[in-house]
């Protein structure tokens, strides 16, 4: 699976990011997916080669890029319960300084690019992401209703981005919320204000999952939970790019 790594101006520098695309000449749909927090790492460069393997252009955006180049903050090989308290502790204040507004300057930046490669076809990509950038993959495909046709978050904060956000959504989209993350009652909630966006949507709590649990490399790592969402993701994209 072929791989590369770019560099995006943005207003407030270049980003550097990871692309993964199929191994033809062909032009392809193009994914754009936020990391984690954790930022891009192999674990996250294995997911975006696997999507690749289906047929997309995916393109990982280091989007703490204001404070170097990724990894941002040095990571143990496994992500486990006696160094989480001190990887987050340096990952927070990273979090929390990145402000809806440089979210969206960087997301028309990371559209840009990715609609620029020569190997990514004409019209609307997907975005998807996890944890902290499910957030960001809401806030992206709100931002651009005619360019964004589908959106995918998981382990996401995805009721973070407000109920105008949420309604302004035009994209498909689907919502993999761990079980310590959100109740059945705030599940409803969010539902709800979905319901009332008219938006196209799946959101639901993927049974015995705890936050982060896409990612291999922390003892969040549920095997089935990341295959229910391949089943989840993989039909959206279908369905969304199927004619590109």
């Amino acid at each position: 699976m072929p791989t590369k790594m770019l560099r995006i101006p943005t207003p407030d520098g270049q980003a550097d990011a990871f692309a993964a695309l199929p191994d033809d000449d062909k032009r392809h749909p193009g994914v754009l997916m936020y990391a984690d927090g954790f930022g891009i790492r192999p674990v996250v460069r294995e997911m975006a080669r696997d999507l690749a393997g289906h047929g997309y252009y995916v393109l990982v955006p280091n989007f703490f890029y204001r404070h170097g180049p990724a990894p941002v903050v040095e990571l143990p090989e496994h992500i486990g319960e006696e160094t989480r308290a001190v990887v987050m502790s340096r990952i927070m204040p990273l979090i929390e300084g990145h402000t809806v507004e440089r979210t969206l300057l960087d997301a028309d930046a990371y559209l840009s690019c990715l609609t620029a490669q020569p190997e990514v076809s004409a019209g609307p990509v997907a975005v998807t992401g996890y944890c902290i950038g499910g957030l960001l993959a809401v806030r992206t495909a709100a931002a651009h209703p005619g360019q964004v046709a589908a959106v995918a978050g998981f382990h996401a904060p995805v009721g973070a981005a407000g109920p105008d956000s949420l309604r302004r959504l035009t994209a498909q989209a689907h919502f993999g919320h761990a079980e310590t993350d959100l109740t059945p009652e705030a599940l409803a909630e969010l539902n709800q204000v979905l319901d009332a966006s008219g938006v196209d949507y799946t959101s639901e709590i993927y049974p015995d999952t705890v936050h982060g649990f896409t990612m291999a490399d922390t003892d969040a790592f549920n095997p089935a939970a990341l295959q229910l969402h391949w089943d989840r993701l993989l039909p959206l994209l279908g369905s969304t790019l199927a004619d590109r």
